[in-house]
């Protein structure tokens, strides 16, 4: 019997579709609007947020039925996560897809899907809507911290209560 989690054992073309799903960290940080340099193709990205995402969660409202509202929301697939750039670092399917671990705050590892807010690896309480919002405003509200690799974080400390 191998004792290896199925995203260590498996590639991304063989996972059942619950398992595909729970890759899926929920920091939100895909959800966020990006711009592209037409000059460069260098990815920017915004603090600014779908409107379908709920920024409590950094889940979506409405995963569903998100294309009746957001009809050019990305739907991931294993070639897809290979060839996108913008995909964050941290992002649970570009590190299997790269031969990489997990981190500690992924909820797969730590069992708990608030470990991504904990770590500060999430977009909770850092983003605005693109609600009401023209493309052209996006500029205003630039940020470096979706497109970094927290990498492992900032562990929580055991303490011993005495």
């Amino acid at each position: 019997m191998n004792d290896q989690p199925f995203w260590q054992r498996k590639t991304l073309e063989e996972m059942t579709p619950s398992e595909w799903e729970s890759l899926c960290d929920g920091c939100g940080r895909c959800c966020l609007n990006k711009l592209e340099d037409w000059d460069t193709g260098e990815i920017i990205w915004t603090r600014v947020a779908c409107h379908m995402l709920d920024g409590d969660s950094c889940r979506c409202s409405d995963y569903p039925n998100r294309h009746a509202s957001v009809p050019d929301c990305v739907t991931l697939d294993p070639g897809l996560v290979r060839s996108i750039p913008w995909l964050p670092p941290s992002c649970g399917y570009r590190l299997v897809a790269e031969g990489r671990d997990l981190y500690w705050w992924h909820p797969l590892v730590s069992g708990d899907p608030d470990t991504v807010h904990a770590a500060g690896v999430s977009v909770h309480g850092q983003t605005i809507s693109e609600e009401g919002m023209e493309p052209e405003d996006y500029e205003e509200h630039l940020a470096d911290w979706p497109g970094e690799d927290p990498g492992e974080g900032q562990r929580p400390v055991d303490r011993k209560i005495i």
